[in-house]
């Protein structure tokens, strides 16, 4: 088992299994109000260069229920690779806290606190993927679902961090995974030859929105511009307006097909108010289970670290 939580391609699909079973433990405890003060004395360090909700109260939420003091750290507070060294962050925070939660812009930021801390680092975003949020999504799936069996999951939007972290995992289990995104906007060429190569699972790339997602499991979607690309809103507007996720595309995935979507949403451009309030929506099941997922990997990681 890993020490970091970094990427989901450093992991095995038994490992990836453990962590669902624990938090699908962990929720149930959650919802009947246990008492589960496992943390009792420990404290996590949360690093935030990339603001966020859901990340933020999610963290501090568990880590709290689990027994522990959870710190909020801002851009304010800690300007990361700017103010202050990295490897400094790191190994200071390592005298003081169990476990580090980092939200970042640049992948090789996270990468550096890593090596140079001495307690577990859990990736919560870099530009380059998003590992929390995918293991989140595929538990939400095997829960609504009852099974990760012949799963197709269709991507429709920017080929971002999220699809990137989707790829990883297609190498690790066996996904029919379909990214429709506008000519430019692929994901990383790096990741996608890798998961290719792996041969696990059925990899499309398309510019057609239309193309390849019938009979989907899941249609899932993100924002256009994501955080530090704002500037190019405008742009992006246009370019991905045909890649809107609306009845029509619904309907073209197939009556089985949830829709997901990592939130924030921006409703009326990247998905419709009618799709996200619709029955087969379960973006707010994936939002809740933010919470039980990263409770399992901090109890897998701070279990591993004292064993």
């Amino acid at each position: 088992m890993n020490n970091n939580f970094l990427h989901i391609r450093d992991y095995s699909s038994d490992e990836l299994l453990e962590i669902m079973k624990l938090a699908k433990d962990l929720k149930q405890k959650f919802r009947n109000r246990e008492d589960h003060k496992i943390f009792n004395n420990k404290s996590l360090a949360m690093i935030f260069a990339k603001p966020s909700a859901r990340t933020r109260i999610s963290f501090e939420t568990g880590f709290e229920w689990l027994g522990g003091h959870a710190l909020f750290l801002g851009p304010n507070d800690i300007g990361i690779g700017k103010r202050e060294a990295i490897k400094d962050i790191g190994r200071l925070l390592s005298r003081y806290n169990d476990l580090i939660m980092a939200r970042l812009f640049d992948h090789n930021h996270i990468m550096e606190l890593a090596s140079n801390a001495s307690i577990p680092v859990i990736n919560g975003l870099t530009d380059y993927n998003h590992p929390c949020q995918i293991m989140c999504d595929f538990f939400t799936i095997w829960e609504t679902r009852g099974s990760l069996d012949d799963l197709k999951i269709s991507y429709i939007g920017d080929g971002n961090n999220i699809v990137n972290s989707w790829l990883q995992l297609t190498q690790k289990f066996p996904i029919d995974f379909v990214c429709a995104c506008p000519a430019g906007y692929e994901p990383d060429n790096s990741t996608l030859d890798e998961s290719i190569e792996t041969g696990l699972s059925k990899i499309t790339v398309t510019n057609d929105p239309f193309d390849s997602i019938q009979n989907s499991d899941v249609i899932y979607t993100d924002v256009w511009a994501s955080m530090g690309q704002k500037d190019e809103a405008e742009v992006r507007e246009k370019v991905f307006k045909p890649f809107q996720i609306n009845s029509s595309i619904m309907s073209e995935a197939g009556k089985k097909a949830f829709f997901m979507h990592c939130l924030p949403a921006e409703r009326g451009r990247e998905v419709t108010d009618e799709v996200m309030e619709a029955e087969y929506s379960i973006v707010f099941d994936q939002a809740e289970n933010r919470l039980h997922i990263q409770n399992a990997i901090m109890v897998t990681l701070l279990n591993q670290s004292s064993a």
